[in-house]
């Protein structure tokens, strides 16, 4: 490509041709502050908060779509000019905004609030008046939506309409009356939402917020008549970290355990076991199905936010999709069955509450046929944002805390289990299980590369004696999943499995996982880093396989007999509903 030179606040600096003055400004090591922009999503240049001075240029251009087209330019990106017109910008969005910073949950993580501090706003009287009329919108089961925060960035807007192409929110009216809603005066409950809170994780403000349950979770914990076990997801621990200051990408599995015990959890168990657990379910199921040449490909039925897009706008291909229950739920059902006979304990006594990358799971707990024993599998769900927040609050020094483990035997878990947390994981731990039953054999190598990585579409093909070739496919983001399903709908492609998840690269890019402001999101690529922590957790694990566990094996002795049998599929199987498009829940 061609490159050319152009000067950014007096320095020469050498770019490509086209390259936007904000990507050229990156270059440079200028911040140059945005509220709307998300690279390659939302390319609008609204918020207006980016804007710079160009020589020969009349009035001031947003460096998020202007380009750096010819050479010799010169750029001001902070003299006086372009202060005051980010200060009047912020001026003007302050005075109608909600300003009751104190009690909204962003608050210290607001990149408006971080903006007026850094910009000095000390009033916004100027242009006080009528603010725009708005409302709240708490019908959706897993989050709430308060406009009076809102400042019309549209980044919810652009990544439910280009990221996940479901596209349920937009702007309404026009004018002074413009606000971020769903059609026809709809609350987003009545839609047909995902829940997969992509929509939260892009929000600068408090606008959008998970449904939390941090006091009833507290509740419990001070309710003597309670037994309280709590279960964590392996992306949390991949990203907790973050809500205590630690970089992007840091493992703190041991700090969890020990912060969740603090918190008066009476057992602090590990999702990664029921991982294991949908492992050797779905690849019993898998290898059945292969056999019967019957509902492939087999998909993977962990996401539920694509488990409810699937229902919504692929109700043909619901009964492609595996009936094993997710990780969390299985975990649920087995800890109110097994470990409750086990500990001679009354189901009905145990609040089972699980911590999670996905806001999706706070509408998962509330299907059908997700209640295995008469009492629900999980109780309540927590994201890893609340847990940080619920940590906060106890008064926990997380950095302070030693390195604990999970409790036994529902804290033990594999390699293959951890890995679950991000894109073409959950393809790997199968891969590495089916593979053995099928051969009878030990697998070369438990290390499946090709279904690594963030991209959007993965395929891959193994030869595996006595059955010939498998071909598998990953997608993650709700837009791939489309583009793969319309292929196989079409004929256009054909496979034996697929894994789907409802999030960009998995569930380490969950909707409840702490917030990134895109300073940093459009130039990190936070998934890659969080995936590298699990992909590092299973390399240390001696155990890389998820029918390897012995407390797993321990389970199908005592228990649940083998994969498949009667009580395995009523403990650890569910089902799934037709829906249409309109139809909400």
């Amino acid at each position: 490509m061609e490159e050319i030179t152009i000067k950014i606040d007096g320095r020469a600096l050498a770019v490509p041709r086209g390259i936007t003055i904000l990507e050229a400004a990156r270059k440079a090591g200028i911040d140059i502050p945005t509220l709307c922009y998300m690279k390659d999503i939302n390319e609008i240049g609204a918020c207006r908060m980016c804007v710079v001075e160009v020589a020969g240029v009349k009035t001031l251009v947003t460096a998020c779509v202007y380009p750096c087209d010819r050479d010799g330019m010169e750029i001001r990106t902070n003299n006086k000019r372009v202060i005051e017109a980010r200060k009047k910008t912020l001026q003007l969005m302050l005075s109608n905004h909600n300003c009751n910073c104190l009690s909204c949950l962003r608050s210290g993580r607001c990149e408006l609030q971080n903006l007026a501090r850094k910009y000095a706003i000390e009033t916004t009287e100027r242009y006080a008046g009528d603010k725009t009329p708005s409302k709240i919108d708490s019908s959706a089961v897993h989050m709430i939506r308060d406009n009076s925060k809102c400042i019309l960035c549209r980044r919810c807007v652009a990544v439910c309409k280009e990221v996940q192409g479901i596209g349920v929110i937009g702007a309404n009216m026009r004018g002074f009356k413009t606000h971020i809603g769903s059609p026809f005066k709809m609350g987003l409950g009545e839609t047909s939402c995902v829940s997969c809170g992509q929509c939260i994780a892009v929000c600068p403000t408090g606008a959008l917020q998970e449904k939390h349950y941090i006091n009833e979770v507290f509740e419990a914990l001070n309710d003597p008549d309670k037994i309280v076990l709590v279960q964590a997801a392996p992306a949390v621990r991949a990203a907790l970290g973050e809500c205590f200051g630690y970089p992007i990408g840091t493992d703190v599995q041991g700090k969890l355990a020990a912060a969740l015990r603090r918190l008066g959890f009476d057992k602090v168990f590990d999702t990664n076991f029921g991982a294991d657990l949908t492992i050797m379910e779905e690849s019993n199921e898998f290898i059945e199905r292969m056999k019967q040449r019957k509902n492939l490909p087999l998909i993977t039925s962990c996401s539920p936010g694509w488990v409810k897009y699937c229902e919504h706008y692929y109700p043909e291909m619901t009964d492609n999709l595996s009936s094993c229950k997710s990780p969390q739920q299985m975990f649920g059902a087995v800890a109110k069955s097994y470990w409750a006979e086990k500990m001679g304990v009354d189901p009905k006594r145990i609040v089972m509450v699980s911590v999670m990358p996905c806001t999706a799971k706070k509408f998962e707990i509330t299907r059908p046929d997700e209640n295995a024993n008469g009492v629900p599998d999980v109780d309540i769900v927590l994201t890893t944002r609340e847990l940080g927040r619920m940590i906060e609050c106890a008064g926990i020094e997380f950095d302070q805390l030693p390195d604990e483990d999970f409790d036994a035997p529902l804290g033990s878990g594999t390699g293959a289990a951890v890995i679950f947390g991000t894109t073409g994981g959950v393809m790997e731990a199968a891969l590495r299980t089916a593979v053995e039953k099928l051969t009878g054999e030990s697998a070369p190598s438990v290390e499946f590369q090709e279904v690594r990585g963030v991209e959007g579409i993965k395929e891959a093909s193994y030869e595996i004696a006595g059955v010939g070739v498998v071909r598998v496919a990953v997608a993650s983001g709700l837009v791939n999943a489309r583009t793969l399903l319309d292929r196989v709908r079409n004929g256009e492609a054909e496979y034996q499995f697929i894994e789907i998840m409802g999030c960009p690269g998995g569930c380490v890019n969950g909707g409840g996982q702490p917030q990134v402001p895109y300073s940093v999101r459009n130039f990190v690529d936070i998934r890659a880093e969080r995936a590298k922590v699990l992909y590092d957790l299973d390399a240390k694990n001696p155990l890389r396989k998820s029918h390897e566990n012995p407390d797993i094996q321990e389970l199908y002795q005592n228990y649940l007999g083998e994969p498949g049998s009667e009580r395995a599929h009523h403990l650890l199987h569910t089902t799934y509903i037709k829906r249409t498009i309109n139809q909400a829940v």
